[in-house]
């Protein structure tokens, strides 16, 4: 192992434009067990009377509010994922100019909340609620706090998560700022994920650059690919490097 960390920070400090990638291990090493893992969504739909993929949906949104409400609040907002040592390192990075940007589909923020500035968060975060009517803005308070459902004290209709739901097409802005990124970075760096993640697998082949660096928690076959693979979890692995 302690070659490859003195490897991995000879490529950061090496790097002239470094973009990390942060996937759904990010989330786990703080605690969360994603609602599509299959144990917990078994008990989801022993719970709820329908699988996560159907209530985290603008369907259920729209026609269920009170049991889509019920579950967010419950299962994605009460039991969130704890920060860990990767944010405060990802802003030491930054600080020191060898982290560029962070890609993330993790909708907790936890990167930004720890100081970085740079951050594209794929699918929304849970602090965004916003009236589908006139875009009055509300607190992640406002939605906790609610009695049920979340109701804009102007237009009286729900307040909705400016996350991602289930099926949703990512924003194509935040898909355009992203491919850019990722084409200008010597060094990708895969956090939490790898090479054939559902949701980032189609942004790797904007990469040209030349060190390709995962780290995550579960050999996969298709590490093979990357110039370095460093099986352990990220907050594990960056309080190593020196910046």
């Amino acid at each position: 192992m302690r070659g490859k960390i003195e490897r991995l920070q000879k490529i950061l400090d090496e790097s002239r434009y470094t973009v990390a990638i942060c996937g759904s291990g990010m989330m786990e090493e703080g605690g969360f067990v994603g609602v599509k893992h299959p144990e917990r969504a078994y008990e989801i739909e022993e719970k709820y009377g329908d699988s996560p993929e159907e209530i985290f949906s603008s369907v259920y949104y729209n026609t269920r509010p009170e049991q889509f409400f019920r579950f967010y609040k419950e299962e994605m907002l009460k039991i969130a994922p704890e920060p860990t040592a990767s944010g405060e390192i990802m802003a030491a990075m930054e600080r020191a100019g060898r982290l560029q940007c962070i890609i993330t589909a993790n909708i907790y923020d936890h990167p930004r909340k720890a100081g970085c500035s740079n951050v594209i968060n794929l699918h929304g975060t849970i602090y965004d609620n916003k009236c589908p009517r006139c875009g009055r803005e509300y607190s992640l308070d406002y939605v906790m706090n609610s009695r049920k459902v979340p109701i804009c004290e102007k237009c009286n209709v729900p307040v909705r998560p400016m996350v991602s739901l289930f099926g949703e097409m990512v924003d194509a802005r935040l898909l355009a700022r992203a491919v850019d990124e990722i084409e200008k970075a010597d060094t990708l760096l895969l956090l939490g994920t790898n090479l054939d993640s559902e949701v980032f697998s189609s942004y790797f082949r904007y990469f040209e650059g030349s060190s390709l660096v995962v780290i995550h928690q579960r050999e996969h076959y298709m590490d093979s690919k990357a110039d370095l693979v460093i099986i352990d979890q990220p907050k594990n692995v960056l309080p190593q490097l020196q910046f």
